[in-house]
């Protein structure tokens, strides 16, 4: 794809960086002469010069063949200047930062497709690698209505050595939860399970559940040492 990002700053040049390495042709847009160099000679990126809300370095480069535009620029204003300017020329993908919350109903009637907090996630990434230590990731989709969480399956947790249907048809299984994910060691790919994947101790999991059910979840699991689920626990 071709994608125009708006703004070179460290979140700019670090989605322009993981584009260009899926293979990606990406073309940067800044202010700054010295961050347009680092995009050309470090990441490999075009880069053009200019404010990213000026319809002729928007036509200098190449919104109307662009397949995606990201707008991630230094204010709200601006980067809703450009969503509505991306939107307007046809581009079919539109994603865009936002700094606040208030903006996120005008990025929608603007045209984007994605608008993404990185406060929110940032501050919400902190809070949870606090409060559930034991989870190696979590992804947020639906406006935080549905979590994605990559768990550990240590040899003493509650799931080690069942399938996973024995683990789905336990009743103390948080209701409409799925494993989707499953990587026996961490250097081997991930591949969806089937009922009969055994979920052997030093593997991975994916877990797809609500935010409500978190708590349910890491306890079901058993992922502290010796810790099995409630109903399970001998007096």
């Amino acid at each position: 794809m071709y994608v125009l990002v708006g703004g070179a700053g460290m979140v700019g040049l670090n989605l322009a960086q993981q584009l260009v390495d899926l293979g990606h042709t990406v073309a940067v847009i800044d202010v700054d002469p010295t961050a347009c160099r680092y995009a050309r000679e470090q990441v490999g990126a075009m880069a053009f010069e200019g404010s990213a809300v000026s319809t002729d370095v928007l036509f200098e480069a190449g919104i109307r063949k662009a397949d995606a535009v990201a707008a991630v620029l230094r204010s709200d204003a601006l980067n809703l200047a450009m969503v509505t300017l991306a939107k307007h020329y046809g581009v079919l993908h539109i994603v865009t930062r936002m700094r606040h919350r208030d903006f996120e109903e005008p990025y929608r009637i603007a045209g984007a497709h994605h608008v993404v907090s990185t406060i929110d996630l940032a501050v919400t990434t902190m809070v949870n690698a606090i409060e559930y230590p034991q989870v190696q990731s979590m992804m947020h989709f639906e406006q935080g209505q549905v979590e994605v969480l990559k768990l550990p399956v240590p040899g003493e947790c509650y799931v080690a050595g069942r399938t996973v249907a024995q683990v789905a048809q336990d009743p103390r299984f948080p209701t409409g939860s799925l494993i989707i994910g499953y990587q026996d060691h961490p250097h081997a790919d991930l591949v969806i399970p089937n009922g009969q994947t055994v979920l052997e101790a030093g593997s991975t999991i994916l877990v797809v559940t609500k935010p409500s059910l978190l708590h349910r979840m890491i306890d079901f699991l058993g992922l502290e040492p010796n810790h099995l689920p409630a109903s399970e626990v001998v007096g």
